[in-house]
């Protein structure tokens, strides 16, 4: 619809899923090549056959539990991953004279800033690294080598870092969904620590149109953070998230009475918040999609699609 062809490269690891592409995966703008960006060969290879006017890098293992449990696999896709791509998109780039219009961009997460006091200023491009899980510190790894190979060899790379995602289609492990689903089945939602530590939400359509726009209006090859304009403490965010089911899911009891507090996370971030003033002033981008109007179209959504999500908790 938009008039570009799209090559998707996917490793389908436990979180990839075919049926999340089932709606484009007929058309002929659209290729689907199952593979791990890992392997240098088949990358080069893929660019070498589709020659595209740009990469969007945002394969990355993104669950901070998992991390916490097992960062061997994070250090592997986030940093060896990136590398190998940008190596490989080095080369392609080379080869092709170098075109002026060509980007790589880096999608990335504003948890490589750390974490925020309850006052502090929301983080902007030029706060300092601080990550304290072994997912930041991954994915802080990875924003360096984008920014070594645009400063070293020139490539044309963008570095974009967002606030926490939430929308239809992701994978039941994150808190929305967690919230949704647990809801649903009636049972116990979890809450780590008293549910006081704060993020900023942005609802994944709003997301993927500035990440569109910046590879559109070819702009400058700077770092760009993106955000909701969202920030909610964990237990308000499930409240709403409740008040939404009770509304147009109703149940014998409130919902939030399934609420239950957790023991906390190991290293648990207290707050993360995103100042998006440089992509607004460049291109006009801003959140278009409030926070109670994207939680009521992602909790709809979960509500239609139940054997998507059934069938990933069976596995």
């Amino acid at each position: 619809q938009l008039g570009h062809e799209v090559i998707n490269l996917d490793a389908l690891t436990y979180a990839g899923n075919e049926e999340n592409i089932a709606e484009v995966s007929d058309s002929n703008q659209y290729t689907f090549i199952k593979g791990n960006i890992c392997d240098t060969n088949l990358i080069s290879n893929t660019l070498e056959t589709h020659k595209p006017d740009a990469i969007l890098h945002l394969a990355a293992e993104s669950h901070v539990d998992r991390s916490i449990d097992g960062p061997a696999q994070f250090i592997e896709t986030n940093i060896v991953g990136t590398y190998s791509l940008l190596e490989a998109s080095r080369e392609f780039w080379t080869n092709a004279g170098k075109p002026e219009s060509f980007r790589f961009l880096h999608v990335s997460t504003d948890e490589v800033y750390g974490s925020l006091g309850a006052d502090d200023p929301a983080f902007n491009e030029t706060t300092a690294y601080a990550p304290n899980s072994p997912y930041s510190a991954s994915k802080a790894g990875s924003d360096h080598l984008a920014r070594a190979w645009r400063k070293t060899y020139g490539l044309p790379v963008i570095i974009s870092n967002c606030s926490n995602n939430y929308g239809p289609y992701q994978y039941p492990e994150k808190l929305i969904p967690v919230t949704i689903i647990s809801a649903l089945n009636k049972k116990q939602i979890p809450i780590y620590g008293k549910g006081e530590n704060v993020r900023d939400w942005l609802f994944v359509d709003d997301h993927a149109n500035a990440l569109l726009m910046l590879v559109e209006q070819k702009v400058p090859t700077k770092t760009y953070n993106i955000g909701g304009d969202a920030e909610y403490r964990n237990i308000d965010l499930v409240a709403k998230i409740c008040g939404i089911l009770d509304e147009i899911h109703p149940a014998e009891k409130p919902h939030f009475e399934l609420a239950t507090f957790v023991k906390d996370r190991e290293g648990h971030d207290f707050r993360y918040a995103i100042d998006a003033s440089r992509i607004h002033n460049l291109i006009g981008w801003k959140p278009s999609t409030s926070i109670d109007e994207g939680l009521r179209k992602t909790v709809e959504w979960y509500l239609e699609n139940q054997q998507w999500w059934k069938s990933l908790l069976d596995k």
